[in-house]
């Protein structure tokens, strides 16, 4: 694809930089976007950079539209919350993914703890989803229709739709905002599922089994909260579209440091890492955009959920951009120029494969080495354990150990 000359140029100058959606764009994306939350956009500083189109085409609610805030009460809709940053979308110009409809979490007590059967269970959630989607038709590019119904290692999470209507729920839940709006693409979405592995395998049944069930499925999400020195996997994007899904997306993106506060090679890997993940992106046909789970680590989720760790986004929390900004734009500038020239190139020629920062030793996870940040361990882990000199393998969570 070619890019525009005059930005070509303007990225020629010293210092000069373009910015993320116009850069995505031109590299052949339909966004990089960014989550938002209510009780942010009363700064008006961060509104700004969140408003500005060339940075940010997409706008996802973090929390506005999830069950607890759209259907407090059964039968009682509200939509101030999620309305607020769909109004500030549609004022951008910008595209919105609503998020999310059927949830194990975030739910309110009267469906959690309902004394439901099939029939009744059936009927709430088609409600909900008419009603919701309903609200919101025609104004969102997607929605996450069904959202973490995996457990790691790819069996179905247990909760109030799965208990009442076993694996059934996948299907009604999309056939009901298929039925609500027509136009909007609907997606599964899910954390941990960017390589390959049991989770992986997970969704890719979910895929078949909703398609199976003549209910519409467009797009596997993939959440991507990694943390520093983990990377993901093209095959993975791969197996969704084999199993009949037209779009990819990175959704909910934050790369964290597992240690506070940051050291400069921990902000040089965590870009690297952003520069891997773009790069993924850019390398598959059905990856259409990257959505970043807020912008900057001033309002980031991370470190009320992983205490002690954090500074997972690229700009840091006095709203200045951080290495893996400038990576990130360089990996879409080069892509978007075919890497200077101005010679007309394609997603696939204009970037690499993501390949293993391990050595790997035959069948034998033992017998590699695991570079520093590199993941050596968690359940369900089967590549190389040993780290390399100077470099331990420490527990971040129940599923990703890294060499530190």
């Amino acid at each position: 694809m070619l890019y525009s000359t005059a930005l070509t140029a303007l990225l020629a100058l010293p210092g000069a930089s373009a910015q993320l959606n116009k850069l995505a764009k031109a590299a052949g994306l339909l966004y990089f976007g960014s989550a938002t939350d209510n009780g942010e956009l009363s700064d008006r500083s961060y509104v700004n950079i969140l408003s500005n189109t060339d940075e940010f085409g997409q706008l996802t609610p973090g929390n506005g539209q999830k069950w607890q805030y759209t259907e407090p009460s059964r039968g009682s809709f509200s939509y101030s919350s999620g309305d607020q940053i769909a109004s500030l979308a549609a004022s951008n110009g910008q595209l919105l993914r609503c998020h999310t409809l059927v949830w194990y979490s975030q739910l309110p007590s009267w469906v959690s703890s309902g004394s439901w059967n099939s029939q009744t269970l059936t009927s709430v959630v088609n409600t909900h989803i008419s009603n919701v989607v309903g609200h919101y038709k025609g104004k969102c590019y997607a929605w996450d229709v069904v959202n973490e119904a995996l457990n790691e290692d790819g069996t179905y999470r247990t909760n109030v739709f799965y208990n009442v209507l076993g694996d059934s729920y996948f299907a009604l839940a999309f056939k009901a905002a298929a039925a609500a709006d027509p136009n909007a693409k609907l997606y599964y979405n899910d954390y941990n599922i960017e390589n390959p592995g049991s989770k992986q395998a997970g969704v890719v049944k979910i895929v078949k089994l909703v398609k199976a069930a003549g209910a519409k499925i467009d797009g596997v999400g993939m959440q991507a909260h990694l943390i520093v020195g983990s990377t993901p996997s093209q095959s993975a994007m791969q197996s969704y579209v084999g199993a009949g899904v037209t779009e990819v997306a990175y959704t909910e993106l934050d790369i964290r440091l597992s240690s506070l506060p940051s050291s400069s090679s921990g902000l040089a890997q965590q870009a690297n890492d952003y520069g891997t993940v773009t790069k993924a992106c850019l390398a598959e046909k059905a990856c259409i955009g990257i959505t970043i789970w807020d912008y900057t680590d001033k309002y980031s989720w991370i470190p009320g959920v992983f205490p002690g760790q954090g500074d997972a986004l690229i700009y840091d929390s006095n709203l200045n951009k951080k290495p893996a900004w400038t990576t990130v734009s360089s990996v879409l500038a080069a892509a978007a120029t075919g890497g200077g020239g101005g010679t007309t190139t394609t997603r696939a020629t204009t970037t690499t494969m993501v390949t293993s920062t391990t050595t790997q030793g035959g069948s034998n996870p033992t017998s590699c080495t695991v570079v520093q940040w590199g993941q050596c361990g968690g359940q369900g882990w089967s590549g190389c354990t040993v780290c390399a000199a100077g470099t331990t393998c420490q527990v971040g969570n129940p599923w990703y150990s890294q060499c530190l």
